[in-house]
């Protein structure tokens, strides 16, 4: 539990503490720092943050809603494994939603995007060799965002964010074990093309760059089987 405990200064007093309990801990299994496998002890979490253990049983509804926590009885809680099937559905939708976001972008973007876009990709780079890939992830979501903007649809990554979970867990593994360049490269490649107005280009090139789980996932799970779940279950 010394990874909930370092978290224990986040909990507003003002704030409902059930949401605030949720949202730490799956921004903790996402990022992995909960690990797929782990137990986790409502008790445990309530008394580190000094709260009953109603609001964490909440958090631990909601996390079991989204598949991300298992409740056994008489057994315990455990972090669930990474769904294989959810991670291939997520790329395949975000492939096929995000292809469409950079054609639309590519007819529309203007200066003030490209530089917010460019100001990002500077900003990749400061962090393409720090330790802690956090940073390094959410500029990488700031910048999905921001294509999303340019293409009038700011609503659309909202709605793939609920659905991308299982791949973000898989994406955070992937930036500490596979050299970040080739992403910041991807996106580069992907603003080049919004700058000079070639959809077919974007198009293109965002596939290209969503299309690299399929590489990752399978060396991943090979190295690290125990973390995934190939049924999805």
């Amino acid at each position: 539990m010394a990874l909930v405990r370092a978290q224990l200064a986040a909990l507003e007093q003002s704030s409902a503490v059930g949401p605030q309990l949720y949202r730490l801990l799956r921004d903790r299994i996402v990022k992995g720092d909960l690990a797929p496998g782990a137990r986790i002890s409502e008790s445990e979490i309530a008394a580190s943050y000094k709260v009953s253990r109603q609001p964490v049983r909440e958090a631990f509804i909601k996390l079991a809603e989204e598949s991300l926590v298992e409740v056994r009885p008489q057994r315990g809680t455990y972090v669930r494994r990474i769904s294989v099937p959810a991670v291939m559905t997520a790329r395949f939708v975000r492939e096929a939603v995000e292809a469409d976001i950079v054609r639309a972008a590519a007819q529309a973007v203007t200066p003030n995007i490209l530089a917010l876009l460019e100001a990002n990709l500077t900003a990749q780079r400061a962090v393409v060799d720090s330790d802690d890939p956090s940073r390094f992830m959410e500029l990488d979501e700031a910048f999905h965002r921001l294509l999303a903007e340019a293409a009038g649809q700011p609503a659309i990554w909202d709605i793939l964010e609920d659905l991308k979970t299982q791949m973000d867990r898989v994406r955070h593994i992937s930036t500490r074990q596979f050299p970040r360049e080739r992403l910041i490269d991807q996106h580069a490649a992907v603003v080049a093309a919004l700058r000079s107005g070639d959809p077919d280009a974007a198009e293109a090139q965002m596939r290209t760059h969503l299309k690299g789980v399929l590489t990752d996932l399978p060396a991943i799970a090979e190295a690290m089987p125990e973390f995934f779940d190939e049924a999805g279950g």
